[in-house]
């Protein structure tokens, strides 16, 4: 009876921790996404201008503005990315979820956004599945200069650098240097060039040397992760490869950022999101 009774208080023992190691994954899974990283990269290379040299670029993507990301934590995000003094700040695409009616509210929080240089953004999937023609709309009223397959130089004193974007679409997604040689055609080897687009699958089907950085979101870190090592779903044809943080090809570096917002369910495990500062160094 005594070894019985034993054996029954061990298996409570492990019932309750079983219990409560699940109630507190059930909570932190719902803490998370409010728990923004403000992670910073430095670049370093030999083609970033000395003018550029300690210049601020904050990168943010995938605010899927909606039922889980209140208009509120968009204004919240607007003040968290102004308060750092960005000198060019970049949008990576996925402003809304699920309903036209997000797009305006959205971009009139984003219209607050402060970069002494300019603030710039491309599209992405959720963007183009809701009303492309107006969310590129509400971009460019809310003053940020869309890079819809397009590209823009920036100069300080004789120094530029070269920042190209291209919009979310199967006709580059599966053949992309048709839209990405144009946009830099005009820039030479030393020339600093940086491409914006929504996926980071990209970075993997560059023939051209001239683009220096690739910022793309897209996968949220894996937005559930086996403790930030390795996630059950990544939305990129290359899998585990692009789901967070700087990624090296034979042509370039991605910077792939976890995004800000969620998709499905407002939920997060180990892959916090993100607002990625970068600052340019030339060694």
């Amino acid at each position: 009876m005594k070894n019985l009774k034993k054996k029954l208080l061990k298996l409570v023992k492990i019932f309750v921790i079983i219990f409560v190691c699940l109630a507190a994954f059930f909570v932190y899974i719902f803490i998370e996404p409010y728990w923004i990283n403000e992670k910073t990269t430095t670049i370093s290379d030999s083609d970033v201008p000395q003018n550029f040299e300690d210049k601020k670029i904050v990168f943010i993507s995938d605010i899927h503005h909606g039922p889980y990301f209140e208009r509120e934590r968009v204004a919240d995000l607007v003040r968290k990315v102004n308060d750092l003094e960005p000198d060019i700040i970049i949008l990576g695409g996925d402003y809304v979820s699920g309903d036209v009616g997000y797009i305006g509210p959205c971009f009139e929080e984003l219209s607050r956004l402060k970069a002494d240089m300019g603030i710039f953004g491309v599209t992405g999937n959720h963007d183009e599945w809701t009303d492309y023609n107006l969310t590129v709309k509400c971009m460019e009223n809310a003053g940020i200069t869309v890079l819809s397959n397009r590209a823009e130089w920036l100069e300080i004193g004789e120094d530029k650098i070269k920042i190209a974007g291209v919009d979310w679409s199967t006709d580059w997604y599966f053949n992309s240097e048709p839209y990405v040689d144009p946009l830099v055609k005009d820039a030479e080897e030393n020339d600093f060039v940086i491409l914006v687009s929504h996926t980071p699958d990209l970075a993997e089907e560059l023939t051209t040397d001239k683009v220096d950085l690739v910022l793309s979101g897209h996968t949220h870190g894996g937005q559930i992760t086996f403790f930030g090592l390795w996630a059950p779903y990544v939305p990129s044809y290359y899998g585990q490869k692009y789901r967070t943080g700087i990624v090296k090809t034979d042509k370039t570096m991605a910077l792939v950022s976890n995004g800000v917002g969620n998709t499905f369910l407002p939920i997060r495990f180990f892959a916090r999101p993100q607002i990625n500062i970068i600052i340019l160094d030339h060694p």
